[in-house]
């Protein structure tokens, strides 16, 4: 068994966890919305046709903010054809996923659901087919109070309230070929720039979020970010940051390094964004919304597959299906998340049921949860805090990570990854959580935390997700084959933790004071 260090000092700040931190998504994808969370006729669909099994696993998983209606999907979206009688609403062809989108649940729909949920709603504008004043009009219509052709309009429709919400993204992914609409980084500037100058003048309380890379293998990295914070630097609080983990290279060793590529993407993207504000000599920090981020290789299909099936509505695609060596990765990605939250304010799952998700359903039948929901759930129960500087004494590994981008073969190096990867979050109660990765796949490790600062600890849950076989799944006949089960070899010595974990396991001790 190998053995590792780490130190914690209450008083080494990284910074407080933003609520929004814990955020998903949900898109008019295949099933995410249409037999996912929406299902009307379902044996546990309430009046509004929302499933009820569905909401109870939401509120489980425990997400804060949620993004909508997309994704790719949004690039294309008439807001308007998602409002008003649903008799009256058209169906459209959806050219991000060649699909037919029928309109039966819209932006009210959302917010509904969202209140149900307990859960703000994060909504993304269209800046691909669409331009500012699109944008500004559902700004009126969602958060008008009344009096106004849109406002009126929204509670002629049956909302007389206005629906306040605060975290809008300006387009999507418009840095890629495949968005409808695709933009250079000038033309995706002034086209935000405009759009956030109106929105902010029909409501200005709102907080805005431009797109950033969608990925940090595109080609236009880097450059992309500085430019669009140039249009847009005092219009905006947030810039974007997407990214997907994948093991293509059928390496598994180099897949649990790949969350450390996920650190250097924040910390690269927050040196950019602040020599933006260092050229302004502004004291303004732009903070980082991760508004996409999952496991997801598996599943992905060309546009040509896609046009072959024709144009059904929400068939079953891109339906990962987790194991128990993606939850390890989810969970590295997890404690990246939180080891940065001094500048990534919001994040995003993506997405939330059926479509690359947490939660798997079957049209007409149960709702389970797939192995990465326990990571989620357990950094959004017990993740709210002050997260602290954590030093880790362990030993490493150097491996490469295989990042394609079309037909593009990108391979990053990643020179010393510690096969102990941690992160820790002090309450305000004067306790104290450990999210703890073992990424060597052969050997246990004996932890040793000394939490100084912190007085007599005692332990109140410690689990391990854990499975000699890294391909194990859950499925809906064997729902819960991937879960956290106790961890019996820990003890605990006033400010002293000593924890043996298994190989391959992501782990969670809650402490308190």
């Amino acid at each position: 068994m190998k053995k590792a260090n780490v130190m914690i000092d209450h008083d080494f700040e990284i910074g407080e966890t933003d609520p929004r931190l814990f955020g998903a998504f949900i898109e008019h994808l295949g099933r995410c919305v249409y037999g996912g969370i929406f299902e009307p006729g379902h044996a546990t669909a309430d009046k509004d046709g929302f499933r009820t099994d569905v909401l109870e696993l939401v509120k489980e998983l425990a997400p804060t903010i949620m993004r909508y209606p997309g994704g790719n999907f949004v690039s294309g979206y008439n807001w308007e054809d998602g409002v008003g009688p649903v008799e009256d609403r058209p169906a459209r062809l959806d050219l991000a996923w060649f699909t037919t989108e029928p309109n039966t649940f819209g932006t009210n729909e959302f917010i509904d659901w969202c209140r149900k949920a307990d859960i703000e709603p994060m909504l993304a504008v269209n800046l691909g087919t669409r331009d500012g004043d699109a944008a500004r009009n559902l700004v009126e219509y969602c958060n008008h109070p009344s009096g106004t052709a849109l406002s009126d309009l929204r509670i002629k429709h049956g909302w007389k309230e206005p629906h306040n919400i605060k975290f809008w993204c300006l387009g999507n992914e418009v840095d890629g070929h495949w968005q409808m609409e695709h933009k250079t980084a000038t033309e995706y500037g002034r086209i935000a720039h405009e759009a956030a100058k109106m929105m902010n003048w029909v409501d200005p309380t709102i907080e805005l979020a431009a797109c950033g890379s969608s990925g940090r293998n595109m080609p236009t990295y880097g450059r992309w970010e500085d430019e669009v914070l140039e249009h847009t630097f005092d219009d905006v609080g947030y810039i974007s940051l997407h990214t997907y983990f994948n093991n293509y290279a059928e390496d598994t060793e180099a897949f649990l390094a790949s969350p450390d590529i996920m650190d250097q993407f924040i910390e690269e993207v927050v040196a950019i964004a602040d020599s933006v504000a260092a050229r302004r000599r502004s004291n303004k920090r732009i903070m980082l919304s991760f508004d996409e981020w999952n496991v997801w290789y598996r599943t992905r299909r060309k546009r040509a597959d896609r046009v072959k099936e024709g144009w059904p509505v929400a068939p079953a695609i891109l339906e990962e299906i987790y194991n128990m060596e993606d939850a390890l990765v989810f969970g590295g990605a997890c404690i990246s998340l939180l080891n940065h939250a001094d500048r990534v304010k919001a994040a995003c799952l993506a997405q939330l049921v059926n479509v690359i998700a947490p939660i798997m359903t079957e049209t007409g039948g149960p709702a389970w949860r797939q192995t990465i929901f326990w990571p989620f759930a357990q950094m959004s129960r017990y993740g709210r805090g002050t997260v602290l500087k954590a030093k880790v004494q362990s030993e490493t590994y150097a491996t490469r990570y295989y990042d394609p981008r079309g037909a593009q073969d990108l391979y990053f190096a990643v020179p010393e990854v510690p096969y102990l990867k941690v992160s820790a979050v002090a309450d305000h109660e004067g306790g104290l959580t450990l999210f703890l990765l073992n990424r060597d796949l052969k050997d246990g490790v004996e932890v040793t935390i000394d939490a100084r600062n912190f007085g007599a600890l005692k332990v109140q849950e410690a689990e391990e997700l854990h499975d000699n076989d890294l391909k194990a799944i859950n499925t809906k006949s064997d729902p819960l084959r991937v879960k956290p089960r106790p961890i019996n070899d820990i003890s605990v010595s006033g400010g002293k933790i000593t924890v043996s974990l298994k190989a391959a396991s992501w782990n969670v001790i809650k402490l308190a004071g």
